[in-house]
This record gives C-alpha cells, sequence and structure tokens, in this order.
C-alpha cells in the first residue's frame, strides 16, 4: 500500500524580477508502507528540495509549488492543508533529519531541551516525562552514556553524536514516515555504518517507512527497497535496487556507479560524467601505486606528538594527547594515505607539519632539516615549499576577495613573478588548469559551488609550485562526479610536478586508489603503515580491518 504518492511535482525558484528556476520538473514517484527508498543525485539535482517541498518548508518568499502538483499522504493531500494541519502532521507523522546538524539543532538550548521539546509540541507532554522520554530516546539511537548526553550542548558532541541527536528528535513522536536528507555526508566510515543501521533498526522496530537522500549511490546499495535517480530536476531512471545496481539503463546512473574509485582495480583515470554522456565511456589504463623502497625521502615526522589542555574545575587541567609519538616518512613524487576516524589526529598530524600547531615533541625534517626549532624568519622559505588543502572551502576562502585576489596575494608575499601582469598570467593558467573559466577571476567565492572552491583552493595552493601539499579531506562531501574530476587533476598535477601528497581521508576507497603507501591513526597513534594492496587485502590491525569492514558494500 502507498503511503506517500507524488504526482507531476514541479518548484519554481525565483531568481529575479526577470528570472525564474525551475528547480523541480514534474516528477512522480510512491513510497510504499515499511519500505526504503532512495533518492540519489548531484548538488542542484533537486533532490533535498523534493523533500522540503513535501514537508512544506520551501521558502515562502521565492519559492513556488506548481498548481497541477500533488503530493498525497495517507490519501490527505498535503500541498492543499492549512498550515495549522500540516504543522500538527510535521514531527507527529512525517518527519525529517536534515543535513547538516550543526546547524539545525539549537546552539543556545541542551540536547535534552530540543528533544522534549518535539514531545511536548506533538504529544502534549508534561516537562518530567518529556525529558524521561527523551533520554530513553537517547539510548535507544545509541548515545553513549544519554544520561550525561542529556544535558550536553550540541557543540561539546561530535558530528556523529550530533546526528544521533537528530535522529532522535525525528522519530520521537514515532512517525510513520521518515525524511533522512544526506544523514551521513562527511562522517567517518564506522559512524556512517552506525547510522546506517541505526535507521534500519528504528524503522524494522517502528514499522516506518524511509525516503533515504543521498549523492552516492553506493551507500544505499545495501539499505534501499526502491532508487530514484535525479538529474537536474528530473528523475532519469527509477525502479528496484538490485535492478539499478546490477544493470542500470540511463547513462547517467552508470556515470554515478563508475565514478567512485573502484576496490578491485585502479583506473589511470577515473571517469567522469561527460565520459557517459558523450558515450565515450571510461578511458583504458591502470594506475601503478606502491613504493619500490629506494625514493628519495623529503620529509620525515620523528616521534611528533601533540597535547592541548583544558581546564578541570577550578583549578585543575586536564591533557588530551591529540598525536602520540608519531613517525612516518613521505618520498618524493608520491602519496602517503592518512586514514583514520575523527579525533584520531590526522588533521593534526597536517596541522604540525605546516607548524600551524606548535608541537609538544619530535621533528619534522624537511630534507634532513628539523623545522620545528626553527624561527619564523627561518621557516619563511619552507612556507613555499610546503603548502596545504582545507577541509572546508567555504571557511578557508576569503569572502571579501575575489578569486584573482587570493591566487595573487600568496605570490604578493613570497614575490613569485615580476609583476602584476605576469601573476595575473599565471593565476589565469592555474584557473584553466584546476578546469575553472577564465572569468572566475573577478568572481567571489559565494557564486561558486562547493567543488569550485575547492578548485580555488587547490589553484591557490599551487600558485607557489610546492613540493609538499597536505590535502586534508580536500575532497569530502562532493558529489562523486565531482570527486572525480579533482582526484584526477591532483594525479596529473603530481605527475607534471613530482609533488609529494598528504593525502588525508576518511573515504578509504578514494585512499587505496590515490596513495602509494596507507598510514591508519587511532587515538593520536599510528596503529599501521603498508602499501595500499596490502593495508585492503590482508590488513594487521584490528582497528584496520574494522574500518574496512565499515565501508559500503563490503560490511561482513
Amino acid at each position: 500500500m502507498s503511503l506517500l504518492s507524488v504526482r507531476d511535482l514541479a518548484v519554481d525558484f525565483r531568481i529575479d524580477e526577470a528570472t525564474t528556476l525551475r528547480a523541480v520538473k514534474g516528477i512522480s514517484f510512491d513510497i510504499d508502507e515499511r519500505s526504503t527508498v532512495a533518492l540519489v543525485g548531484e548538488s542542484g539535482s533537486g533532490k533535498s528540495v523534493t523533500a522540503l517541498a513535501i514537508m512544506g518548508l520551501l521558502p515562502r518568499e521565492n519559492a513556488r509549488v506548481h498548481p497541477a502538483s500533488r503530493v498525497e499522504y495517507l490519501g490527505r493531500k498535503l500541498l492543499e492543508l492549512p498550515g495549522r494541519e500540516l504543522q500538527a502532521l510535521r514531527g507527529a507523522e512525517i518527519s525529517m533529519i536534515f543535513q547538516e546538524p550543526m546547524s539545525s539543532l539549537n546552539p543556545v538550548f541542551t540536547v535534552g531541551f530540543q528533544i522534549a521539546e518535539v514531545l511536548r509540541q506533538h504529544r502534549a507532554l508534561p516537562a518530567s516525562q518529556a525529558r524521561l522520554r527523551a533520554l530513553q530516546l537517547l539510548g535507544e539511537v545509541g548515545l553513549a552514556e544519554p544520561q550525561a548526553r542529556l544535558g550536553a550542548y550540541p557543540f561539546q558532541l561530535s558530528g556523529g553524536e550530533q546526528q544521533r541527536v537528530m535522529i532522535a528528535m525525528a522519530i520521537a513522536c514515532e512517525p510513520k514516515l521518515l525524511i533522512a536528507d544526506e544523514p551521513t555526508t562527511a562522517l567517518d566510515v564506522t559512524v556512517q555504518r552506525q547510522i546506517l543501521e541505526l535507521i534500519a533498526g528504528l524503522q524494522a522496530r517502528r514499522r516506518m517507512s524511509v525516503l533515504f537522500i543521498t549523492h552516492d549511490l553506493s551507500l544505499v546499495s545495501e539499505i534501499a527497497d526502491q532508487v530514484l535517480v535525479m538529474r537536474h530536476g528530473e528523475i532519469r531512471e527509477q525502479g528496484p535496487a538490485e535492478q539499478i545496481f546490477s544493470a542500470p539503463q540511463d547513462p547517467y546512473t552508470r556515470a554515478l556507479l563508475a565514478c567512485r574509485p573502484p576496490l578491485d582495480r585502479r583506473p589511470q583515470r577515473l571517469p567522469v560524467i561527460d565520459d557517459f554522456m558523450g558515450g565515450t565511456g571510461p578511458k583504458p589504463g591502470e594506475r601503478p601505486r606502491g613504493l619500490r623502497g629506494d625514493e628519495p625521502i623529503i620529509l620525515e615526522a620523528r616521534g611528533l606528538a601533540k597535547s592541548f589542555y583544558f581546564r578541570d574545575g577550578l583549578f585543575g587541567r586536564r591533557e588530551l594527547k591529540a598525536v602520540r609519538g608519531a613517525s612516518f616518512k613521505l618520498a618524493r613524487g608520491k602519496t602517503l594515505g592518512v586514514v583514520g576516524e575523527s579525533g584520531s589526529g590526522k588533521t593534526t598530524v597536517g596541522l604540525l607539519l605546516m607548524r600551524l600547531h606548535k608541537a609538544s615533541g619530535g621533528e619534522v625534517l624537511f630534507e634532513g632539516r628539523d623545522l620545528l626549532p626553527l624561527t619564523p624568519q627561518a621557516a619563511y622559505p619552507y612556507k613555499r615549499r610546503i603548502q596545504i588543502v582545507f577541509q572546508n572551502p567555504y571557511a578557508s576562502l576569503n569572502p571579501r576577495f575575489t578569486v584573482g585576489q587570493i591566487l595573487m596575494e600568496p605570490m604578493h608575499i613570497h614575490g613569485v613573478g615580476s609583476g602584476e601582469a605576469e601573476r595575473r598570467a599565471l593565476s589565469l593558467e592555474l584557473l584553466d588548469k584546476v578546469g575553472l573559466a577564465a572569468d572566475s577571476f573577478a568572481k567571489y567565492p559565494h557564486e561558486f559551488s562547493g567543488g569550485q572552491r575547492q578548485r580555488v583552493a587547490i589553484a591557490r595552493a599551487l600558485t607557489l609550485r610546492p613540493e609538499v601539499l597536505i590535502c586534508d579531506e580536500s575532497v569530502s562531501a562532493l558529489d562523486v562526479s565531482v570527486q572525480a574530476q579533482l582526484l584526477n587533476l591532483l594525479q596529473d598535477l603530481q605527475d607534471e610536478y613530482a609533488m609529494s601528497y598528504l593525502f588525508i581521508s576518511h573515504d578509504l576507497a578514494v585512499v587505496r586508489y590515490m596513495a602509494d603507501q596507507v598510514m591508519v591513526m587511532k587515538d593520536g597513534e599510528i596503529v599501521e603503515i603498508a602499501g595500499p594492496d596490502e593495508i585492503y587485502s590482508s590488513p594487521k590491525h584490528p582497528y584496520t580491518r574494522l574500518l574496512l569492514s565499515s565501508m559500503p558494500g563490503r560490511a561482513q
């Protein structure tokens, strides 16, 4: 029996007085009772707009649902319901897990208060009963120490814990339909696995239906009954999950499946959407990876350590050992992949190498010279030779600078180029190299998508022609097609300039594809270092085996 029926849903957004954008173009689908439907597509495909239209949460000032659109929930026409009736339905019978929990949770209220508020609003429970039920819900979603977490604020929780709180709020009133909008984006594979299993377990116990929205087809292979593939506001293909994965009919579906780095081989170049939509298909050839053992070492860490200190009580001080005696080598022209969960020390290692954190101990040898004790003046020349691409391009690019200013500023500081004309020419050359048009030079960061901003960040790092590039989750949370383009770009740059990469990521498939050697970190320690094929075929450490078993398609 159909729980939700969507027919000819079309949504327009008013850009300005004369321009209207149709974000969703007359799509139709059904969600049966006790089923999971996956809505898959890239950013801008219309997935989230579809979910917001169903929930009645589109912005009134510039969004308009076409009059011919119909959305029925158990026979009730949602698009025609008065605001008060729709508000009563939301949260009680239809709930939504939003993509970014830190933006969705109120930072000034405790977790317990926010869950209890849902129960008071929709179930009219007194405060004491609502608090008790909130405690039970935190336990049900698998949050450790639920009693302590009840009084915590969102910023005191990790990303995975915040997402569990969002799920607890969404299921508080036992809805019949749960809409999960990218609930695992940018989460570690182990946390991702836990969230997927949590949603599946809740669905089985509560007999609810799930609309699971994601940009990653491989993620839904184990949980979905039906799959809808969207592009540019249209449904390109839909059908049973088994059929979609075994015999995709639409070229776009085949492209989404092929853009992810495969686990059984290492193609010379990852295919991108245009390879399939243009009819050419993926290019042949394999890319060799690994170390012979006699490569020259450009960067070496010996016993690298970092501790952070926090107040504990009135006079006490608590120590957090973020990195504990890390030792590793980076070969010239090669890639060292660093994997581990959030809090494992991956990013801290990268920041220590850049001297953006002051190390508590150890050495960082660049071509044999220890960088850590150098004065700022003595370390200055090395800043040109070691660069970093941060995880979040929204935060790492100055919003008041044009792209041209962003690219030319490092060249000004380090004296690259003989004048403005040469620096401008180099900037335009780099924009072309990272796949951005020349007119990007005069634009501001807010005019670009996340993938395009990351290209700008990579171009900025390349302005100084570094010998070592630290990529800190630089392709996380990107669409698989954009991710493939950036990975191909990084490979091309390494081939051309013989750059060495420290490639930090929680995406194990990407690391296997990119790395010549893989370093696994847990709780600030290196637990295993080996070649990518050895790590993935015969991991030695239990934690490495846990990470690998959590990958989509590799659950044990």
